[in-house]
């Protein structure tokens, strides 16, 4: 199966200008491009079959020669606290990834995968502890939304890119994605309703930035000085806070775009009235927003969430410092809701079922 997908070219992960190109090169007439597209991107098919305008005999050539991305759904947890959805997805290789839908007043939000695994080691994060597997291509990251659109049938009008993997570490198809996820002619959701996250590669941060897109980049911080964010990320050891710093400015002074400081509160770790006002100096500068996350607990670590009555403290700090601030609502919580959880229980699950068949 493997060989069979990099043999063939991946159709949903061509923009519609480049699609144009290589069904004109078929000798197709480029309105096909259009429809092919749309059928893509806007109606969300699941395969060519589906696509009844196209001729037959096109449709079976399209079938032969390129991949097609379309995900199956392996589970689906639902949350009885507040309806959010955790999917797990199996990719045409064998492995899986998992998504998540968020019901919120201003509408729905889908958070997406952008890899198998993740090569960055976050202590506190689950999606790292098997390491990386493979990137996912744009068409996989999309397809992630559209089969959520599919089995809720509801409008997604928010994404995400904050599940398992670093976007920035897979910047090529990051960048396509963004493109066609935005692009008129598919789903057309807003640059401003995108958010990418990052642990803070700072070459690839400044790629970006010389892009100028209108998204939302958010850092994960999750420390306020540099042998603090050693010890919970190890990307630390490679750039600085204070580079870190300069690039998020260099990044608003390219885009205009605030950038928003993602920090995980770990019990007794980053949690202390020092951390909060340290984190005070380093946000006062910039136009920045603090998004504080109580720490989703994993059973392979032994981090706890600060208890509520110091989340508060700490926010009333930076309030008090006239910092921007807010709380991120759990959602999820009762249903593996911190990211690598389902698939890592997916893949442990097999793992157990091959120990008990040798």
């Amino acid at each position: 199966m493997a060989s069979e997908t990099e043999e063939k070219l991946d159709i949903k992960s061509l923009t519609l200008p480049e699609l144009t190109e290589v069904l004109t090169g078929m000798g197709e007439k480029a309105f096909r491009a259009k429809q092919l597209y749309q059928w893509m991107h806007e109606k969300l098919a699941t395969g060519y079959e589906e696509m009844t305008n196209l001729p037959a005999s096109l449709r079976e050539t399209l079938k032969e020669r390129f991949w097609y991305a379309s995900l199956d759904i392996v589970q689906v947890q639902e949350s009885k606290i507040d309806g959010t959805r955790k999917y797990l997805f199996a990719l045409r290789d064998g492995n899986v990834v998992e998504s998540v839908w968020m019901q919120y007043k201003h509408g729905n939000s889908v958070c997406i995968s952008s890899q198998v695994g993740c090569r960055m080691g976050c202590r506190f994060c689950a999606s790292t502890l098997d390491g990386l597997e493979r990137n996912l291509t744009p068409s996989e990251m999309l397809e992630q939304i559209y089969a959520i659109t599919r089995h809720t049938g509801q409008r997604v009008s928010n994404v995400v890119v904050m599940g398992t993997g670093e976007p920035l570490d897979n910047y090529d198809n990051l960048l396509q994605f963004l493109h066609l996820l935005t692009d008129e002619n598919g789903l057309n959701i807003s640059q401003r309703n995108v958010t990418v996250s990052t642990c803070g590669l700072v070459p690839q941060m400044k790629r970006l930035a010389k892009e100028k897109l209108q998204i939302t980049l958010a850092l994960s911080l999750h420390a306020s000085n540099d042998e603090k964010r050693k010890a919970l990320m190890p990307i630390a050891n490679r750039y600085t806070i204070r580079e870190l710093m300069e690039t998020c400015e260099e990044y608003f002074q390219a885009t205009g775009r605030r950038i928003t400081f993602e920090y995980s509160l770990v019990g007794g770790v980053n949690d202390t009235d020092e951390d909060a006002a340290e984190l005070s100096k380093l946000a006062a500068p910039l136009c920045c927003h603090v998004n504080l996350i109580p720490v989703n607990p994993i059973k392979e670590r032994d981090f706890v969430s600060s208890e509520a009555k110091r989340v508060l403290a700490f926010k009333n700090k930076l309030e008090r410092n006239k910092i921007n601030v807010t709380i991120r609502r759990e959602m999820g919580r009762d249903i593996d809701g911190a990211c690598g959880q389902l698939r890592r229980k997916h893949i442990e699950a097999k793992r157990e079922a091959g120990m008990e068949e040798d």
